[in-house]
């Protein structure tokens, strides 16, 4: 397995070195811990002394210098027997440069922490990570905790969310971790069942069916998800919700206390780009525990 852990000495994206630490990988594995730095007037990032601009050779190299430190630091922490470790210092816009490298490795993996260096005015997710999430075709970990024990999976049955059950049953570092299997019913009032009257005190009986039909599937869906974790020897649960997934997600990880929520996405094409969807957007930005997230192949 291939993975590339970005850091920039941050307390976050130091948490992100410990999650990588303390997983078992699997054998022949190989580590890839880079940073990224920005080169001429990115490095300031708006308007700098010209004496700043004068200099901007002699601090890049300074900051170049102190990443060098930063990864070769992580890499010592890293190492072990049977795990290879790298490090690289690479150059440009941190998040396009991570993405790029990331693929230029064929990694299976990108793990980033929560934020980094950003401004007080950043979202809860810092920029770099979410631009992360939104370019990256391979799964993306954003680190909030440093162990996996507790895992929630958000299971839709979905192309996506099928690949994120994939790699739950299949990577090592997800072994032997215990998983809340969490479904969602959508049951708002469709268009399709008219609208009531306001004298109307309860719904439409076209929306009760719907709203049951809704549930049906869910749970349907939830037991063969778990009868198919139980065979591969975890320990499973489910936990049906009704109403919006991505606050149903969150909360059914807080109560579980959990490590991890695993979760798909449908990649949705921009402008030369690639943006996940609300659901798991939501979820990333507000989750307290680590959250991975996997993009079907189709959508990317």
């Amino acid at each position: 397995m291939r993975v590339l852990v970005a850091t920039d000495g941050s307390d976050p994206a130091d948490l992100a070195i410990d999650l990588v630490d303390g997983a078992a990988w699997g054998p022949g594995s190989e580590i890839f811990v880079v940073e990224a730095v920005e080169s001429g007037a990115g490095l300031f990032g708006g308007p700098w002394p010209a004496l700043a601009m004068v200099q901007a050779d002699r601090i890049e190299a300074d900051i170049r210098a102190q990443a060098s430190r930063t990864v070769e630091a992580a890499r010592a922490r890293l190492v072990r027997s049977g795990l290879r470790v790298e490090t690289a210092v690479l150059r440009g816009r941190p998040a396009t440069a991570i993405v790029d490298r990331a693929g230029d490795l064929r990694a299976d993996l990108i793990v980033v922490g929560s934020r980094g260096h950003g401004t007080i005015g950043s979202m809860l997710l810092g920029s770099t990570s979410a631009e992360v999430i939104d370019h990256a075709e391979i799964p993306v970990l954003v680190a909030r905790r440093s162990g996996i024990g507790r895992v929630v999976l958000a299971w839709d049955g979905s192309p996506s969310a099928t690949r994120a059950a994939d790699l739950l049953r299949n990577w090592p570092i997800l072994a032997g971790a215990s998983v809340r299997v969490v479904g969602v019913a959508d049951i708002e009032m469709p268009w399709w069942t008219g609208f009531p009257e306001p004298s109307m005190p309860e719904p439409t009986p076209s929306y009760l069916d719907a709203a049951e039909a809704a549930r049906r599937h869910r749970d349907q869906l939830l037991h063969d998800m778990a009868g198919d974790l139980e065979a591969a020897g975890f320990r499973t649960e489910i936990d049906p919700r009704d109403g919006d997934a991505a606050t149903q997600i969150l909360a059914a990880a807080a109560s579980a206390d959990a490590d991890l929520i695993v979760m798909g996405t449908h990649g949705r094409t921009g402008l030369a780009r690639l943006v996940i969807g609300s659901v798991a957007r939501n979820v990333v930005q507000h989750a307290t525990c680590s959250v991975l997230v996997v993009r079907d192949r189709a959508g990317a």
